[in-house]
């Protein structure tokens, strides 16, 4: 399978081939890649990918309500957690973020319908033929991150939100020779190119 370039080994070929780019329209996942695209800033995504489990069970499955909540004993044992990056701004943003993730909730009924009106509410569809066109940042980005850091969120920069676009599917950045991105466009979940080419 010709994937994306970046996806050559383990834990990244099952993200790249059913996580990647699929529309993620459920707050928990979203508040989830949310930190942990901050989490990654300075790092690898693979380390991230490696600790997303460990993540999931120091910070209570990624469920804002409870985050919100957390106090110095909490941090203290975040900070004492070796299976997360044990970075206190990190962490501090984490709890920050839960608060403001649940006033935006609040706000605008779901975090899913803020976060996609950056987008038009659909996912934008690009035809990149190499690594070197996929862009860093883009004036959607730019937008969420200054509507994000006037909320309040941190660890929310332009090019932490492209990353965070193209993990949920707001963009489709798989490049246009990787078997993803005619099935993600076409609306389909992993490995439907058979049955798709059958439905046109």
């Amino acid at each position: 399978m010709p994937r994306c370039p970046w996806a050559t080994t383990e834990p990244n070929i099952t993200y790249h081939d059913q996580e990647w780019g699929v529309p993620v329209h459920d707050d928990r996942k979203l508040f989830e890649f949310l930190i942990l695209e901050g989490a990654q800033a300075g790092l690898s995504w693979t380390t991230i990918l490696k600790k997303r489990e460990n993540y999931r069970k120091a910070l209570d499955g990624f469920r804002a309500e409870k985050i919100a909540r957390y106090g110095a004993r909490d941090v203290k044992r975040l900070l004492n957690d070796a299976g997360i990056v044990r970075n206190r701004l990190k962490i501090a943003a984490t709890i920050q973020n839960a608060k403001v993730f649940l006033a935006v909730r609040k706000e605008f009924g779901s975090f899913d319908a803020y976060l996609w009106s950056f987008v038009g509410g659909k996912p934008k569809q690009n035809r990149w033929r190499r690594m070197a066109q996929v862009p860093a940042r883009t004036t959607e980005s730019d937008a969420m991150s200054r509507d994000l850091v006037k909320r309040g969120f941190k660890f929310v920069g332009s090019t932490i939100c492209y990353a965070l676009m193209q993990a949920t599917g707001m963009v489709n950045d798989h490049l246009v020779s990787c078997p993803r991105h005619r099935e993600l466009r076409a609306g389909g979940a992993p490995f439907l190119s058979s049955r798709l080419d059958v439905e046109r």
